[in-house]
């Protein structure tokens, strides 16, 4: 699992870094709101951890941002405590508040109900773009009224590129999460899959919904 830590107290960074890395997470973390936007919308993430107190960008601007472009949970730090500010980041779309200063066991158990909270709603969704729906429970993919047949990989790496719509995906990202590899410049299986996956899904329609991000990777729309 990946999380997106945006924090801008370097101290407070390292140590969530520290302990969420001991805990078995993969994190990267933001010293300001902008560079997190900027991660978020650029790598695929698992649960993002937002500051509000931040200079510039604060995390409020970053929430409402990010709910636009980037469907993440997002689980608000801060030392902001009040009804009135917890009720605020819930409504900016927040799953969960947590006050500071917390305990690093409870972060822990706040962050493993978010990730299966968001777990449970992807599983559950029927996933739409243009005329191609997939259902992830049954793995069923349909596009103009056409039931289409993919391989596992492929199903894996469509459902990807459906999760985060509009969003460019790049080959690292792609390889980690459809083929749990690090990416190797040298191998082309991204590429070879995406070719696949597009004639099935694209070369048979006037309409194409993936497209190549030249120099980057691949990005799932409805142009």
């Amino acid at each position: 699992m990946r999380i997106l830590v945006i924090e801008d107290e370097s101290k407070a960074g390292e140590y969530l870094r520290s302990g969420l890395t001991e805990a078995g997470y993969v994190v990267d973390v933001a010293s300001n709101g902008a560079d997190g936007v900027h991660l978020a919308e650029e790598f695929v993430y698992d649960l993002i951890l937002l500051d509000v107190m931040m200079p510039e960008m604060d995390g409020w601007e970053v929430m409402k941002r990010l709910d636009k472009q980037v469907k993440t949970p997002v689980l608000f730090l801060t030392a902001k405590g009040t009804l009135e500010e917890r009720l605020k980041g819930l409504e900016l779309g927040a799953d969960d508040y947590l006050v500071k200063p917390f305990s690093f066991a409870e972060l822990l158990a706040r962050i493993r109900v978010a990730l299966r909270r968001g777990a449970q709603v992807k599983q559950e969704e029927i996933l739409e773009l243009a005329d191609l729906q997939i259902d992830i429970p049954k793995r069923r993919v349909i596009r103009a009224g056409n039931r289409i047949s993919l391989t596992n990989k492929e199903f894996n790496l469509l459902q990807l590129f459906m999760l985060h719509p509009g969003q460019v995906l790049s080959r690292s990202v792609i390889a980690s999460r459809v083929w749990d590899m690090n990416f190797d410049s040298d191998t082309n299986v991204v590429d070879v899959a995406v070719r696949r996956l597009r004639q099935k899904i694209d070369d048979p329609f006037a309409n194409k919904l993936i497209h190549t991000v030249h120099g980057v990777g691949y990005r799932c729309e409805d142009e």
